[in-house]
């Protein structure tokens, strides 16, 4: 073990230019070219079996160990985010509007760094290792169905995942098994009333007044509908209605996003928002257009992969410095990868407040404290080895 730790330090100045790189130079999800290129292209000089286009923009790479055992999956995502990039240093983004404001550039960084120690040491591997960059995370229906669809799953025993958390200081790694992050659904609620001058609301079907109404009702339903003990968030983000200020506008429209961890709940929601809105709308003569898209499922993480994590991260940064995370309603499609196979996403600290690396995640001047990647990627590669060298 110790040889491949000593040869992720040696690597580190190299994972700082990739992850640099590409975070000068990011891509929107869906619109993946140049990255997913760079990617292929380290791999195959490794000398590693490689699979471009899976799922769409997908790459895939694969080593075959010298020995035989099981196939441990490691994923990686590489889209951007439409941010316009605030950070004033040598490696900001020089895209316009676009920024690796999620940490991905670091993911794909940190894999490519494992790739290379497992390629380079392939003959001692009991087992096999599959390499996932995934495209397309930060947008619904995401890259990871898709991919899985197109088989880069096939024959995996287990996935491994990491998240770099700038709300966690480096050095630090956040754990849970189970429900993990929320499945992440969006609504739009369009209310069709009658308009009219604002003088005369008598004669109007008021859309506002209805949706007012409606949104009133919508906070009640985690509040006094859902069983306390199963955590659910239902927020109303958007309330757009009008411009005029003595017209009543015809039309009216409500946007905003629900997160669960549990089917039943998520079901149930949905029923008591369908009742809430037509309800009101019926009793205010408007009609009415509601659209709820499910998104991606929530992520629970396997017992036994994340005990692995846990134990590994404990030997690494000691077991003072790792801690059991609280459940996130941030959403996450690494949950489609955990529905086919056991596994687990653990979160590795990111932030630094004295380097003024405190800022959140989809924000203009997100940023990590690099070290994150060298710590992430030790922790990948134990948990990898410990897999396969006990599952004989």
């Amino acid at each position: 073990m110790e040889s491949y730790l000593q040869r992720l330090e040696e690597l580190y100045p190299e994972m700082i230019d990739i992850r640099r790189h590409f975070h000068q130079y990011p891509e929107l999800s869906f619109q993946e070219v140049n990255t997913p290129e760079k990617i292929a292209q380290y791999l195959t000089e490794l000398g590693i079996e490689v699979r471009t286009g899976v799922g769409g923009r997908g790459v895939v790479g694969t080593i075959y160990g010298g020995k035989l055992g099981k196939t441990v999956a490691l994923r990686a995502d590489f889209d951007a985010l439409p941010i316009q990039d605030e950070k004033d240093v040598p490696y900001k983004s020089t895209i316009p509007g676009v920024m690796h404001a999620c940490g991905h550039d670091a993911h794909t960084s940190t894999l490519l760094a494992v790739a290379k120690v497992f390629s380079e040491r392939k003959d001692e591997l009991q087992g096999n290792l599959v390499l996932i960059h995934q495209f397309a995370e930060e947008i619904t229906p995401g890259g990871a169905k898709p991919m899985i669809e197109d088989g880069c799953l096939d024959g995996v025993d287990a996935i491994f995942s990491t998240h770099v958390w700038s709300p966690i200081p480096v050095g630090q790694i956040g754990y849970r098994s189970g429900p993990t992050m929320a499945a992440a659904d969006r609504f739009e609620i369009d209310i069709i009333g009658k308009g009219g001058h604002g003088a005369s609301p008598h004669t109007t079907v008021d859309p506002i007044a209805i949706g007012i109404s409606i949104v009133q009702q919508l906070q009640q339903i985690v509040s006094r509908r859902v069983d306390p003990l199963k955590p659910a968030v239902l927020t109303v983000a958007a309330f757009n209605a009008g411009n005029m200020f003595n017209v009543i506008p015809s039309t009216a429209k409500i946007t905003g996003t629900v997160r669960t961890f549990d089917v039943e709940v998520q079901d149930e929601i949905i029923a008591h928002m369908e009742k809430i809105i037509a309800s009101n709308c019926e009793n205010a003569g408007a009609t009415f257009h509601f659209n709820y898209q499910k998104g991606y499922p929530a992520v629970i993480n396997s017992e036994r992969e994340t005990e692995i994590v846990a134990t590994v991260a404990a030997s690494l940064v000691g077991k003072e410095n790792t801690f059991e995370m609280p459940a996130n309603m941030i959403g996450e499609d690494f949950s489609y990868y955990l529905q086919k196979v056991p596994g687990t996403m653990f979160f590795t600290g990111a932030g630094n407040i004295e380097k003024g690396i405190d800022y959140p995640h989809h924000h203009g001047k997100f940023d990590i404290d690099e070290k994150s990647m060298l710590i992430a990627a030790k922790v990948l590669v134990a948990a990898t080895l410990d897999y396969l060298n006990n599952n004989e």
